[in-house]
């Protein structure tokens, strides 16, 4: 069982941080897929939850900075149950912190768009996230995103299926 925390904490207790992931979904239930700007690696928005924020708000929010749309360009359509967590390989962990940085631990929502795709603006804030996007299948990301990221997807996207695909949680979206 996944222990959930109080929304008004940045890292909790284990060392992870507070995160919302976002799957944006166009009519045909494609998935808005981006790659991040000098990486080649590609993901799904995704962003921290700030101390005054509630998750729902922290989506809202990292939806404007990534990918210029308001709150009145999406439906939220659904969001996960409980936090789904993954570790940072050591590689990429913070040192000389004074609490431990393990990875994060995300709440994951579901969003259809409801604007033209016109109104995707991926230089939307001052540092922006990504430099190229698509949309893609349903289920492309889960050989696509980087391994440590991989469980966190799958279980994101098995749980919010059902919600995209009138109750059909299988692959073949």
């Amino acid at each position: 069982m996944v222990q959930t925390y109080p929304e008004d904490q940045t890292l909790d207790a284990d060392g992870y941080r507070r995160n919302v992931g976002i799957v944006l979904s166009n009519p045909q239930g494609q998935v808005f897929w981006a790659r991040r700007i000098r990486h080649d690696g590609w993901q799904f928005p995704q962003g921290g939850i700030q101390a005054d924020e509630t998750s729902e708000q922290a989506m809202f929010r990292e939806l404007q900075e990534e990918t210029g749309l308001s709150e009145m360009k999406v439906h939220v359509i659904g969001r996960t149950r409980d936090w789904l967590r993954y570790d940072l390989p050591e590689r990429y962990q913070r040192s000389g912190c004074k609490q431990v940085f393990r990875g994060q631990k995300q709440r994951w929502y579901l969003l259809k768009l409801t604007a033209d795709e016109s109104a995707i603006c991926l230089n939307a804030s001052e540092r922006p996230e990504f430099d190229q996007w698509c949309w893609v299948n349903y289920w492309f990301p889960l050989d696509e995103i980087v391994k440590f990221k991989r469980e966190v997807y799958q279980h994101a996207l098995l749980e919010l299926a059902p919600l995209l695909f009138n109750g059909r949680p299988d692959r073949q979206g």
